[in-house]
């Protein structure tokens, strides 16, 4: 049954690699959608409208007025609006259990360790004040690990589960972005990462969900600004 939707979900996002699972979501889905940037370096997710729907101050969150019942719903946690947005519409979330089990235990991997780990890789490379080569070490091994693993899944295969493009790939692409930040090679270490990285970039809706909002990412030069440095990584409001 085809599922439409006629009034905007509204779309609590910053141009990261958490927004970009649903904003690539949003775009293959078609839906309708409306932008609320959520300026994590000015303290935007501190704001007690956005801490009353998303109560761990993180960003992405939505709101879909048509929801369970026809009534509004509220989602937060990236992992959580994809499965919501995959069961409402019947896409890239697929109801053979044998593929959903594989397509949630590859989206569970990217929540619990793939997104966690290369961002603590990234923190530590480029953000914090004091170089810790303990940390930076852990976190740089942690990563080309997980890009190993990942490497190996793609062998042989298109997309990382159930044998077709689902919310899993939305989930890992998005993090797979900042590999050269991360102190990653694809070309020589990661090869068939590479490729299905490629392969996914070439879609319209991932072209759009990713330029989504871009030029506000830019200017939020965090790399130089000490005072957003603070926002976002002493978790207070400004």
């Amino acid at each position: 049954m085809t599922v439409t939707q006629e009034k905007p979900i509204e779309l609590y996002y910053w141009p990261t690699p958490n927004g970009w699972k649903v904003s690539i979501m949003l775009e293959e889905l078609g839906v309708p959608y409306d932008l609320k940037l959520v300026n994590i370096g000015q303290g935007d997710q501190f704001d007690p409208h956005f801490l009353s729907f998303s109560p761990n101050n993180r960003m992405p969150a939505i709101i879909d007025p048509e929801g369970p019942g026809g009534e509004p719903i509220s989602v937060f946690e990236s992992g959580a609006i994809l499965q919501y947005l995959g069961r409402k519409f019947g896409r890239f979330y697929p109801q053979d259990e044998r593929k959903r089990v594989e397509t949630e235990e590859w989206l569970m991997w990217q929540m619990g360790g793939f997104g966690p780990m290369l961002g603590q890789n990234h923190h530590f490379r480029i953000y914090s004040p004091e170089k810790l080569p303990y940390a930076m070490e852990r976190y740089l091994n942690e990563t080309h690990r997980l890009y190993g693993v990942l490497n190996k899944r793609l062998e042989g295969r298109d997309y990382v589960a159930a044998g077709e493009y689902t919310i899993a790939d939305m989930a890992i692409l998005g993090w797979a972005q900042s590999w050269e930040r991360q102190g990653m090679d694809l070309e020589k270490d990661f090869p068939d990462v590479k490729a299905w990285k490629e392969r996914l970039e070439t879609r319209e809706a991932v072209q759009k969900g990713l330029a989504l909002a871009r030029e506000e990412r830019q200017k939020m030069a965090l790399d130089k600004d000490k005072n957003q440095q603070s926002v976002l990584f002493g978790q207070r409001a400004r």
